[in-house]
């Protein structure tokens, strides 16, 4: 056996696919975000300096002071790593603040912070329906990987209703017995389409047909809420959802994933997971960054409120000239290019031509025929850099032969009616 070619071919498939994933030399500037240092393959000793337009980091609290200053402090304070597992002597007291913050983030008696939120979606539910008897698992056909990886992981039998589907989803609940365990899991922000589910609806059947609900916020939490605890919380919702699961790497900007729950889940799932017994804890510095950047967004607003400005100004700006923004109401901006190589092509160009670094989204985080370039807005973008984001895309699109849309213009706000609100040129021009 030529175990080398073997991989090498399995390496060929995806290049041939346009499948094969290719890494950015990034260096970020927390002073300067977006702006971020490009060192190309074979020119890393020459630097150029890009615009980011698809950071995770969704309101830049990466960058942060606070969060910076908490994590410098713990770092010297603690040390660099945990010390072990949870169990083994890794049960820090940053990480122990850092629960009782998420815990009252989303009105839960507990929390259990887990290294990644792909892990906490993997061990959240996975152990939570292999502990209950005949469990049934209701899953939204969008779900994550890491949702899926977990239902798959639990043993348990699975149903997938057609995404945001209420009326399949009822189907499903209501042709099983209202005695068996059954668990609901979705998103609440499907960060590909940037589409929101129904909540409440969901959250209603599963209250009627006695299942537990399961919600992934990993897209929302930070960015919407009153206090940041997502869109469960905007909706005023989540204390009738059993166990809400976000992340602490992107509204954020730190690293690590979560589960909210009552204390009985959180013991269980601490108590039997073996991808948290068995996983070394996350560094204090790290909880301790999370923590203030937590602390800050229950607190402040002002950076909710400039992140939605920025994305609605960016959508509005995108359809002004005529670029294929598929619709939706978050903070998402997907711009549609349907082909896996025109889109790499795409994402190329920017970033070559126009020193603009966004990812293109290809198959299989996306089905094949939809591939997009994803940008996410954030605070820390200028209405200068979005004119140059507009212009750099028209004419990438116009290079390529990519489809264009008649322009639309609608007002980002009622006050936009108004040219002398309009601070972007081609807001005010089309206002006027």
């Amino acid at each position: 056996m030529d175990y080398e070619r073997r991989f090498q071919d399995a390496i060929n498939r995806l290049k041939a696919e346009e499948r094969y994933r290719i890494f950015a030399n990034l260096e970020r500037d927390a002073s300067r975000f977006p702006m971020a240092m490009w060192r190309p393959a074979g020119e890393e000793h020459s630097p150029r300096e890009v615009t980011v337009w698809c950071s995770n980091d969704y309101l830049g609290m990466g960058g942060h002071k606070d969060v910076i200053e908490a994590s410098v402090s713990a770092a010297r304070a603690h040390g660099a790593g945990a010390g072990g597992t949870r169990n083994i002597s890794g049960t820090h007291h940053p990480i122990v603040q850092l629960e009782a913050e998420l815990a009252d983030l989303h009105g839960k008696p507990a929390s259990l912070v887990f290294t990644s939120g792909w892990v906490s979606n993997l061990a959240g539910i996975s152990t939570i329906a292999s502990l209950l008897p005949n469990c049934v698992i209701l899953s939204d056909a969008q779900n994550h990987n890491s949702m899926i990886e977990g239902v798959r992981r639990s043993g348990c039998e699975k149903k997938v209703w057609r995404h945001n589907d209420v009326d399949h989803l009822e189907e499903l609940l209501a042709a099983e017995p209202i005695e068996r365990c059954k668990l609901v899991v979705f998103e609440s922000l499907y960060s590909m389409d940037g589409d929101i589910a129904p909540i409440a609806a969901i959250v209603a059947l599963a209250e009627r047909y006695n299942a537990m609900t399961y919600i992934d916020e990993v897209h929302a939490v930070g960015i919407y809420g009153p206090r940041g605890g997502g869109l469960s919380e905007r909706e005023g919702l989540a204390h009738r959802i059993d166990v809400i699961e976000g992340t602490l790497a992107k509204g954020f900007g730190s690293l690590g994933g979560y589960i909210a729950a009552s204390a009985a889940v959180i013991d269980a799932v601490r108590s039997y997971a073996p991808s948290f017994i068995f996983t070394s804890t996350m560094p204090p510095s790290v909880a301790a960054s999370a923590t203030a950047a937590v602390r800050h967004l229950k607190r402040s607003n002002a950076e909710r409120e400039r992140h939605q400005d920025m994305a609605r100004m960016v959508k509005h700006a995108l359809r002004a000239a005529g670029l294929p923004v598929m619709d939706n109401p978050s903070h998402i901006v997907p711009v549609f290019v349907g082909d896996a190589e025109r889109c790499r092509a795409a994402s190329e160009m920017l970033l070559e031509r126009h020193a603009i670094y966004i990812q293109p989204i290809n198959y299989p985080t996306v089905a094949k025929g939809t591939e997009r370039l994803r940008i996410t807005p954030t605070p820390a973008h200028s209405e200068a850099q979005v004119a140059d984001l507009v212009e750099s895309l028209v004419d990438v699109w116009t290079t390529l032969g990519l489809r264009f849309e008649p322009a639309k213009v609608i007002p980002l706000r009622p006050a936009a009616q108004d040219p002398a609100q309009c601070v972007y040129p081609e807001m005010r021009k089309a206002a006027e």
